[in-house]
């Protein structure tokens, strides 16, 4: 019989050989104590059949950012059911028991990076940002349409990073929707450790920052190097990697793109994780030599307390719609509701009035963080429009500045 449980810190590394075995992985040791010291800090559940432990999750301790706010947001991931118990109710249980502790415990959503696109949507989880994938031949020089920011530029040591650039992120979380916390270790564990764990040929990570000494700092581009392979038959230029670039303005991007594309020795800088309103898309001069390779959902969002989630976010006009809602996990939030919002606040109470709006939540969480227009779905038949013009309505209220985006895979 399959029950779920507390996994004990006793057990973390059953829970990791389970993962390795299900993500068909082998990683090295130091890998492998990394992994272990970010279970130990994290929230986790197994699913037992006996003393077998055939299912495991765990969950981050994340608050998101959200359009004008910051919100407690578990952070799902190692999210593994042994090949022996596939369809068994194994992770429909531990999804039911993860979503039912984080609304006893008061968070209004629930985040993960999927590793499937066709599992978790049934849970209620919806696509709420977009990455792309954007590379750049840096074979010859790099045109820009906007003169680049003419403060100096300095490389900062691995040990003084965080102290750096550490405050500029959590400054930009504020700006850009979507973003979770960063604590320290995950800083030392993930982004700025010595070995890339995809990759072991990358280099250490560098950080360049712009700005003028002795004054805080306008930007900085983390990012990793390969040397360039010509063992095999096709020659493969040097790479640079690009993990995270964040700037103050346009020219400050666009000095630290430059820099990047006129690296000696390297011939492509590949940026997996951008917003998919990069500056760069616009200012480049010649969108041949910057291209778009791929783009993908990154963030997967789940509403668990919708009255919550939308009376805790900050709203860019008013609007007033009433919404009916599906939810198989969670049924306090289905049904129907009236969303009163503006600049001024939200409110969201249960009401009798016809609907003019109706959808299953996983809807709601795609468009909560103003990545996914409400319209789109409407033109998809996700999402059954009964007054014309509420889901425009609607759009207007949760639009954002900027995409909401994140390259914080977890």
């Amino acid at each position: 019989m399959l029950h779920i449980r507390e996994v004990a810190e006793a057990d973390i590394d059953r829970a990791l050989e389970l993962a390795y075995l299900v993500f068909h992985d082998r990683p090295e040791k130091e890998v492998r104590e990394r992994h272990r010291a970010l279970l130990s800090r994290c929230g986790r559940l197994g699913a037992y059949d006996g003393d077998l432990l055939v299912g495991f999750m765990a969950a981050h301790d994340f608050r998101l950012s959200v359009p004008g706010a910051d919100l407690p947001c578990p952070g799902l991931t190692f999210v593994s059911v042994a090949p022996t118990h596939r369809r068994r109710g194994v992770l429909t249980a531990l999804m039911t028991e993860q979503l039912r502790r984080a609304a006893a415990a008061g968070s209004p959503l629930a985040a993960l990076w999927a590793s499937e696109a066709a599992i978790y949507g049934r849970f209620g989880y919806g696509g709420a940002t977009t990455g792309v994938t954007i590379e750049i031949d840096s074979t010859r020089p790099l045109p820009l349409r906007i003169a680049p920011d003419p403060r100096p530029l300095r490389l900062v040591g691995a040990d003084e990073a965080l102290a750096v650039i550490g405050p500029f992120h959590e400054a930009a979380r504020a700006v850009r929707a979507g973003r979770p916390t960063r604590s320290p270790e995950r800083w030392a564990e993930e982004w700025l450790a010595e070995q890339d764990e995809e990759d072991a040929e990358l280099s250490p990570p560098r950080i360049i920052v712009l700005g003028d000494p002795g004054r805080p700092i306008a930007g900085y581009v983390l990012y990793r190097t390969k040397p360039e392979d010509d063992a095999g038959p096709l020659r493969t230029p040097g790479l640079v990697r690009v993990d995270e670039l964040e700037a103050e303005t346009p020219a400050v991007a666009a000095a630290l793109w430059g820099c990047l594309a006129s690296l000696d020795l390297t011939g492509r800088v590949c940026a997996w994780g951008r917003p998919a309103d990069d500056p760069l898309l616009h200012f480049a001069a010649d969108r041949d030599q910057v291209r778009v390779t791929a783009q993908f959902p990154a963030l997967w969002l789940r509403l668990v307390d919708v009255r919550a989630a939308l009376t805790g976010r900050a709203w860019a006009a008013a609007v007033e719609v009433v919404l009916e809602l599906t939810d198989a996990w969670l049924p306090a939030n289905a049904g129907r509701f009236r969303l009163k919002a503006g600049p001024g606040g939200a409110a969201y109470e249960p009401t009798v009035s016809p609907a003019d709006l109706a959808m299953d939540v996983r809807e709601l969480a795609a468009c909560y963080l103003g990545g996914t227009r409400m319209t789109e779905l409407v033109a998809a038949g996700l999402v059954a429009e009964r007054t014309a013009g509420s889901a425009a309505a609607l759009d207007a209220a949760l639009r954002t500045d900027v995409l909401a985006h994140t390259a914080d895979e977890f």
